[in-house]
C-alpha cells in the first residue's frame, strides 16, 4: 500500500464561481505513480465545496443561480464575517451552502485513471470569493 498527497492552489475571481479542477487532480495522480486505489479530495474551507458534475458553463451558471435563489447572498442572517477586511459583510449564505454540499469526495482509481463517467468533471465551488483556496488531494493504493 502506498500513499501520496498533493495540493491544488486556486485563486477565485468572483463571489460565486465554479472551477473545473479535474486536470490538476489528474496531474497529481500521474505524479503519484499509484495505479489502483482511492483518491480523496478535501476542501479545508467553510465557504467552499467540491462536487462532481458536467463540464458545462451553462450548467454551472444554473447551479449558481439556483444557489442564489435557495440561499440568497443578502438575507436575514445572524452571522457576519469575522474578518476585519470585510466588516459587516454577510457570508452566512456561503456557510449554509457549503453545509449542504460537503467538503470532500472520493473517486476510485483503476489503471492510473480516475474512474469518472463520460461527462463527469471535478468541480470546485466558490461561495464567498474572491479568495485563495486549496484542494488537498490524497491517494492511497498500489
Amino acid at each position: 500500500m502506498r500513499y501520496h498527497s498533493g495540493r491544488v492552489a486556486l485563486e477565485t475571481g468572483r463571489r460565486l464561481e465554479v472551477l473545473d479542477v479535474t486536470g490538476y487532480v489528474k496531474r497529481i495522480v500521474r505524479e503519484s505513480g499509484i495505479k489502483r486505489g482511492l483518491v480523496n479530495l478535501w476542501i479545508p474551507h467553510t465557504t467552499a465545496a467540491i462536487t462532481i458534475n458536467e463540464h458545462d458553463p451553462d450548467l454551472w451558471n444554473d447551479i449558481l443561480t439556483t444557489f442564489s435563489r435557495l440561499v440568497p447572498i443578502k438575507g436575514e442572517y445572524r452571522h457576519n464575517s469575522k474578518y476585519r477586511w470585510m466588516p459587516n459583510e454577510q457570508n452566512a449564505h456561503a456557510h449554509i451552502l457549503s453545509s449542504m454540499m460537503k467538503p470532500s469526495l472520493t473517486i476510485p482509481l483503476e489503471d492510473g485513471r480516475l474512474q469518472l463517467g463520460s461527462w463527469q468533471s471535478i468541480l470546485f465551488i466558490e461561495m464567498d470569493g474572491p479568495r485563495s483556496r486549496t484542494v488537498q488531494v490524497t491517494l492511497i493504493g498500489e
